[in-house]
């Protein structure tokens, strides 16, 4: 699936996921592949996403995510 981060400065991340664990407002959560259709809240936090085997951890202050057809977009506060 494919995840792009954005904050209102940049481009955070752009590229293909294997799984994303959110900060999510009622707690955390995770998203797969062919995740059902989701906007969610998040909180302050650490975002942490695999890529090729490798987890890169994201800290945040707040933001929203959407999932739809397996693209997974975050709009953060850094």
């Amino acid at each position: 699936m494919t995840l792009e981060i954005l904050s209102a400065e940049e481009k955070v991340y752009s590229g293909e996921v294997d799984s994303v664990i959110f900060p999510g407002s009622e707690g955390e959560f995770q998203i797969l592949n062919n995740h059902a259709p989701l906007i969610s809240s998040l909180k302050n936090g650490t975002i942490k996403y695999s890529s090729n085997k490798k987890i890169h951890s994201l800290e945040v202050s707040g933001g929203i995510v959407e999932v739809l057809n397996n693209k997974v977009n975050a709009l953060i506060e850094k």
